[in-house]
């Protein structure tokens, strides 16, 4: 029940582009599919629409029904006057030259489907979900609609070795780049990314959304097992407790190993422990107590310890909701 439109326009006859048909088969191809295979979701792609009235009906078909979330991606020309923004189509004609964006969010906005994501990457595409006529109830964004765009209402976007900056910083961000420690990806993380990548003289990232439940884009497998995150709490059963470690935890402390080991020798139950305890140091949840690594935090019998942002997981963990 995840449906989304994939929208690529090159063929433009006035002012051609090169990289918008790239885009949107390469966002196509990564969105259809989890990070470990599974389907994510059905996706229609159109690239080269011929006509204003050809995209609107694709438009309003994607956001039709009571789909779990409806996304649209729009790769092309984007145009703006003093009435609001447009995606342009190959038919454009002075004062009709193409799909307005304050009608695409107002499709959006009475759409049925609980999550309704747009994205699009095109010159001022920031004008979505801006009102440029004051009083402009169009404009107002209704709950469950999420907009990401390459830049704001007044700046263009680039193409940079046929393909646009914003998308080529999109995809990075989907391939894992704005996964959380669960492998989640959401359009907040994946606006952060785009956001600390481009400098403040580049084109601006633009993120607006009125939601009140989180939201999955896509999934990658993460970077600790969640079997591991969840043992946060058996390791640290109170979040200012810390866990006392000895010589035995660590692995290559073994008379088997030709090097000075210390007693007592390394158990595998331990080890098996400290492994784990290794990983959630390696991703920020653990650090060691008056030690630089936990290698001589467990040589030196000393402890390790939950990070601020260690608490928070444990706290996820916890209410069960990890």
């Amino acid at each position: 029940m995840r449906k989304a439109l994939v929208v690529g326009i090159d063929d433009y006859p006035s002012a051609p582009l090169h990289g918008c048909i790239n885009d949107a088969t390469s966002f196509a191809s990564i969105i259809e599919n989890n990070g470990d295979g599974s389907p994510n979701f059905d996706v229609r792609l159109n690239t080269d629409v011929p006509t204003k009235s050809i995209l609107k009906e694709m438009i309003h078909e994607l956001f039709q029904g009571e789909s779990d979330t409806a996304l649209l991606y729009f790769s092309g020309h984007g145009y703006i006057d003093d009435v609001g923004g447009y995606i342009v189509t190959p038919d454009m004609r002075p004062h009709d030259v193409g799909v307005s964006m304050d009608e695409i969010l107002t499709i959006a906005n009475n759409s049925r489907a609980k999550d309704k994501i747009i994205i699009l990457d095109c010159c001022h595409s920031g004008a979505l979900g801006t009102p440029r006529v004051s009083g402009a109830n169009a404009t107002q964004i209704a709950e469950g609609v999420t907009i990401l765009t390459a830049s704001r209402d007044y700046e263009y976007s680039l193409e940079v070795n046929g393909q646009g900056v914003f998308t080529t910083l999109l995809l990075d961000a989907l391939k894992g780049g704005a996964a959380d420690l669960r492998g989640h990806i959401t359009p907040g993380s994946i606006y952060a990314y785009i956001d600390q990548a481009l400098g403040p003289w580049d084109q601006r990232p633009v993120f607006k959304t009125n939601i009140s439940r989180f939201t999955s884009l896509r999934t990658v497998i993460p970077q600790v097992p969640v079997t591991t995150i969840r043992n946060l709490v058996k390791y640290f059963p109170s979040p200012e407790e810390e866990y006392r470690l000895d010589p035995s935890f660590e692995d290559t402390n073994s008379p088997n190993i030709e090097h000075k080991v210390i007693e007592p020798y390394a158990n595998e139950e331990n080890v098996s422990i400290f492994k784990e305890l290794q990983k959630l140091e390696g991703v920020g949840l653990v650090v060691p107590v008056d030690e630089e690594h936990m290698y001589f935090a467990a040589m030196n019998s000393k402890s390790c310890k939950l990070t601020a942002l260690g608490y928070h997981y444990w706290r996820l963990v916890k209410d069960r909701r990890i």
